[in-house]
């Protein structure tokens, strides 16, 4: 009723906007959809990472897919490409997928991180905590069936744990009020440094499978 009023005798209600420690404009993500969401992190300077990215990375595949598979950051190729999974890691993904039958537009694949960090460093948690959000509204448009955390970093962050996915693989966790079955593997560039995972990784795999067919 006092802002109803004050604006009747023409009295400007100004109204507190939310912005992070940085000082910038944390956008109202609730209400955007793909299109809308892909601009704002097109358009994001939240962190330092947007001063050495060629492009942002936001996103490829299905926006109907069951299955939501996360990774942790863009690394040389994605940026350049603006598409993650990309490179030999890529095409070890997109070889996974064929063997339970399922294909890189037949998915969503995201990352943690819509930048590449320098040298291709791990994310800062302080640069997944002001990304985060980006990737939230994309799993609340999604909906999925299925979330599978590929690496560490995708992993520790979607659980909030600090275990290693060592520990963590195996094991069906849940996500978000909507408790979305998540699930954690190897990522694809650990499994061509070390192919003796690669058959746990395919146990991973043979359970998202079996969730999907299930749910």
């Amino acid at each position: 009723m006092r802002e109803q009023y004050l604006e009747a005798i023409g009295i400007t209600v100004w109204s507190q906007r939310n912005f992070d420690e940085n000082k910038t404009l944390i956008p109202d993500l609730s209400q955007q959809g793909w299109d809308e969401l892909k601009i704002t992190v097109e358009d994001c300077t939240r962190c330092e990472l947007c001063h050495g990215r060629t492009q942002t990375v936001f996103g490829v595949g299905d926006h109907g897919a069951d299955l939501l598979i996360i990774g942790e950051a863009p690394g040389v190729e994605e940026d350049q490409r603006g598409e993650p999974f990309v490179g030999r890691a890529g095409q070890l993904l997109d070889a996974m997928l064929s063997s339970i039958h399922l294909s890189r537009n037949k998915v969503y694949i995201a990352n943690i991180l819509k930048c590449r960090p320098p040298n291709n460093r791990d994310p800062k948690p302080k640069e997944s905590l002001t990304c985060g959000p980006y990737l939230e509204r994309q799993i609340s448009l999604l909906q999925p069936k299925v979330i599978l955390a590929l690496g560490r970093i995708a992993a520790q962050w979607l659980l909030k744990s600090d275990s290693p996915v060592g520990r963590l693989r195996g094991g069906e966790f849940n996500y978000g009020e909507q408790q979305i079955p998540l699930l954690v593997s190897y990522h694809p560039a650990y499994l061509l440094r070390s192919p003796s995972a690669k058959s746990k990784a395919w146990e991973d795999l043979i359970l998202v499978m079996q969730i999907l067919q299930n749910s």
